[in-house]
């Protein structure tokens, strides 16, 4: 019998889904701007980091 510490921990999630069942359409449109900023956010970080990792592969790049 396994025992709750032997398994393996939940993976914790970023964003707790919000309940939509109160929320009006203009609140979900709303709600989804704020998503898609994030997104826009997150994917502008990718972009930065992605460069750095480039500009360091190539100083590090042996001949």
């Amino acid at each position: 019998m396994a025992l709750e510490e032997d398994a393996p921990p939940l993976k914790r999630r970023r964003l707790e889904p919000l309940l939509l069942d109160s929320l009006g359409i203009e609140e979900l449109r709303a709600y989804i701007s704020e998503l898609q900023a994030e997104i826009a956010r997150v994917e502008l970080d990718i972009t930065r980091k992605s460069s750095h990792r480039s500009a360091a592969d190539a100083f590090f790049k042996r001949p």
